[in-house]
């Protein structure tokens, strides 16, 4: 009997020893929790999706028509094989800098967002802005992806789009609940940083879907559309998505939420892993998920879809830079929270955090392995030092990359096939050689990357770094004008204009001018140059460096439709 008792004991101390030991490593190393396989999003009751209807918003999300300088899509800064989000969004990118709070740059609180449109004044000119001159604005944070965002009760960084479609002309609720896609798509096209010039209505975007002839500005057009489109208007698609031809707000937003709710990304190895296949992830991959677990990553980024949809502070900057949730809320708590965004497709994106902060996933791992990098008064407890070994830190980065990633959006293929943006292409205008220095040893600067579409009433030009209160010629004319002298009236068209004086001293202006609607004309290049008259520069002109744009004409979807490429 003793020594039954005897080994009874032993073998509960035994047992004991075991479960120490496995304690201790689960709590260096615990196994994933059981997650459930991410489904298809859910439809709002009221805006159920139909083939029409998601063709009709993919359309939409990629027409830089929605803009009213005709540069900026909703797809500009959600591209694909970027994860959904904006490939311009680099560090690196100076096009792509916000100057931050100080609202100056190359400081601590510089944002790396998205560059939308100039600004422009409802005319179709550009304003000269104080901080990016004719230069594109660029947001006040990065533009969060459009992958799997139809899994969201909320969106934007700061969640301020709901989830009610309420319709900005007619005030009506359209959609009560489980809207906030539809809600989210209303901000962008009335944004004088992102798509529209000051003032700008959803009335004047809807006349300018109007007169647009569907994708007219992409040079390439996926299969899918061309043979969904062929030569039907807007309103022939509006029709079919809808069963009328009426063009309004809600419809629009309805449309490009459903083409939105398209874009889940549920085919990974992650995936394969959930779906109980034991080897679609490497030994390496399967250590980085226990690493994300144990440091309490999961705590945000939770389940198959990688995100809580919640906000939380994690201190990548100080409070007072961005007040975040607490803008829509008021909640002192909510103060520099943020949306958890979700982490499928991370390894394709140029840069993370809603600043655009870092540019890779090293330098992530770096910061929360850290503790981040602010201690703000309502830091998530979960943000602190983790103390991480380099193997830790591998095997981690393995995991968010490889497994999370589905090439399907890499590649841009299946639900993710996408055209080609006018700013994406060749048609853009090309700027080159050099000008003629005037005062100050000045050479004037133009601008110009609105479209050189046939019929265009409102083709934009800019000049600054001239001389202010001068008298300035643009020349147009099939040959380059040439910087020896102003070329003769009879071999150019010439526009006369006066600069004006910006804040920084020198001489700026804009020109809206309209280009031949001929079909005569397609294909043809034409030259410009501003000539500035200045007595300190030679033969008494300070000249811009040459415009070069090629005229080109839609060339899908337009047949049968009568084409406007004016400003709203």
């Amino acid at each position: 009997m003793k020594a039954h008792i005897k080994l009874l004991v032993n073998q509960m101390k035994n047992l004991f020893v075991l479960l120490l030991f496995t304690t201790h490593v689960w709590a260096q190393n615990p196994p994933p929790p059981p997650i459930n396989p991410l489904p298809a999003p859910l439809d709002p009751v009221g805006n159920e999706s139909t083939f029409d209807k998601v063709m009709l918003g993919k359309v939409l999300y990629w027409d830089e028509q929605m803009s009213s300088t005709k540069t900026v899509a909703c797809a500009s800064c959600h591209i694909m094989s970027s994860g959904g989000t904006d490939p311009r969004s680099n560090v690196n990118n100076p096009l792509a800098k916000n100057p931050g709070l100080d609202n100056l740059f190359n400081t601590a609180d510089d944002i790396t967002g998205s560059p939308g449109v100039a600004e422009t004044n409802s005319t179709g000119d550009y304003q000269h802005n104080l901080v990016f001159g004719y230069e594109s604005q660029v947001t006040g944070r990065k533009a969060p992806s459009a992958i799997n965002a139809g899994y969201a009760n909320s969106l934007f960084w700061d969640g301020r789009a709901g989830d009610q479609l309420i319709d900005p002309i007619t005030n009506e609720t359209v959609l009560p609940s489980g809207a906030a896609l539809e809600a989210q798509v209303l901000g962008p096209p009335v944004s004088s940083t992102e798509m529209a010039h000051t003032g700008r209505t959803w009335k004047d975007v809807i006349t300018s879907i109007e007169r647009s002839s569907p994708l007219a500005l992409s040079p390439i057009v996926p299969n899918d559309i061309v043979n969904w489109v062929g030569s039907q208007s807007y309103y022939q698609l509006f029709e079919s998505a809808f069963g009328n031809t009426e063009i309004t707000a809600s419809k629009i937003a309805m449309a490009i939420a459903s083409y939105e709710r398209s874009l889940f990304s549920n085919q990974t190895p992650f995936d394969q892993s959930i779906n109980g296949n034991a080897n679609a992830l490497t030994q390496q991959e399967r250590a980085g998920q226990a690493v994300f677990a144990a440091s309490q990553c999961i705590g945000c980024h939770t389940g198959a879809l990688m995100s809580d949809n919640n906000f939380h502070n994690i201190g990548v900057s100080p409070n007072n830079e961005d007040e975040g949730r607490f803008a829509v809320t008021g909640q002192i708590p909510d103060m520099g929270r943020f949306k958890t965004p979700p982490l499928r497709n991370l390894e394709n994106r140029a840069s993370f955090m809603h600043s655009g902060t870092f540019s890779t996933l090293e330098q992530v791992v770096d910061f929360y392995d850290r503790g981040g990098d602010f201690s703000n008064p309502n830091l998530d407890p979960r943000i602190r030092p983790l103390n991480l070994n380099q193997n830790q830190k591998n095997s981690l980065l393995a995991f968010l990359r490889r497994p999370l990633t589905d090439v399907r959006v890499t590649n841009e293929t299946g639900p993710f096939e996408s055209p080609l943006l006018f700013s994406e292409s060749d048609r853009l205008a090309i700027i080159s050689g050099e000008g003629v220095a005037g005062t100050g040893s000045k050479i004037p600067f133009i601008y110009s990357n609105q479209p050189p579409l046939l019929g265009n009433k409102s083709f934009t030009l800019a000049l600054e770094n001239a001389l202010p209160g001068a008298e300035s010629i643009f020349v147009v004319s099939t040959l380059d004008p040439g910087t020896d002298e102003l070329p003769d009236v009879e071999s150019a068209i010439i526009y006369t204009t006066k600069t004006l004086l910006s804040g920084n001293n020198d001489g700026h202006v804009s020109l809206s001018i309209e280009l031949p609607s001929s079909d005569s004309y397609n294909g043809k290049t034409l030259f410009g140059r501003w000539y500035v008259v200045d007595n300190q520069a030679i033969n008494g002109y300070a000249i811009s460096p040459l415009l070069e744009f090629t005229l080109f004409k839609p060339d899908f979807g337009h047949a049968g439709q009568i084409f406007s490429a004016g400003f709203d």
